[in-house]
Formats: structure tokens, sequence, C-alpha cells
């Protein structure tokens, strides 16, 4: 089993929308290595659910891989903001996962506090300049996020 986080922004899509809609495509992803780490994303895997470009960002419920990568359906649809016209239909350059509703914290684990954890040090989370919405986390690092 492997552990990610994932970035949403709560305005777009909450842990609370997850939570009323039990599971939910994750698409949108338009970098080539967080598709990399959608396309290796095993059923069952973890997930520490993230919202970003909020008040306070932070870590605010885990959910889990219900359904591993297949072809993102937003890079075909001209209405979408994630359309891609150079995506090929026969070899798709996009993916999308399916990730189900775990639990929600009674309390964010916000940046900050993030940061101040020693057991995180390394983690690509609380470094300056990292970007990218789907990252791994270590074994090590997801049991020191559930310590706290």
């Amino acid at each position: 089993m492997a552990y990610w986080l994932m970035k949403s922004e709560p305005d777009v899509f909450s842990i609370d929308d997850l939570k009323r809609k039990k599971r939910e495509t994750w698409d949108g992803v338009r970098n080539f290595q967080a598709r990399n780490y959608l396309r290796s994303m095993a059923l069952g895997d973890e997930v520490l659910f993230y919202h970003s470009s909020c008040a306070a960002p932070g870590i605010v419920g885990v959910a889990n891989i219900s359904k591993t990568a297949f072809a993102d359906p937003t890079q075909f649809n001209p209405d979408s903001d994630y359309f891609d016209p150079t995506s090929p239909l026969e070899t798709p350059r996009w993916s999308a996962v399916e990730v189900a509703f775990v639990r929600k914290l009674q309390k964010p684990l916000t940046l900050d506090v993030l940061k101040t954890v020693e057991a995180l040090s390394h983690m690509p989370l609380v470094k300056r300049g990292n970007r990218l919405s789907v990252i791994p986390v270590t074994a090590g690092e997801w049991a020191a996020v559930h310590s706290l």
C-alpha cells in the first residue's frame, strides 16, 4: 500500500463535498509528474486530503483510492476548463482516479503546524515552491501526520 497527499481548493471541491458524495473522480490534473503519480496509484492506497489556496491550508481528511487510473474525461469535453484538444482518444494524455471518503479530521492540520514537525521536514509539502497537486507520502510521514 502507498500513501498520497492530494490537494484541492475547498471552494472547488472540499472534504465536505467528498463526504456527501462518498466517491468522486479526481480529475483536472494537468501536470505530467502529478499525472504519473495518479497512474501509479493502487486500489486501497490511502490519501491525505489537503485544502489549498485558502485562508488556512492544511490536511482536512482521509480518503482512499477506490478506482485506479483511467482516462480523465474532462480532457475531451470542450466545455471543461481542463479540455485538451491535443490529447488523442486512442492514447489519452491525462488520467484521473476515483477517491472514496474515509473520514474528516476533527480539526485541520494546518500547513503552519505541519512545518513544525521534524518528521515531516523532508516532505515536499512543507518545502518552498512545491506546487504539485498530488504527491507521494512516505510511511514515516503518514505515521507522523496520524500521530498529530
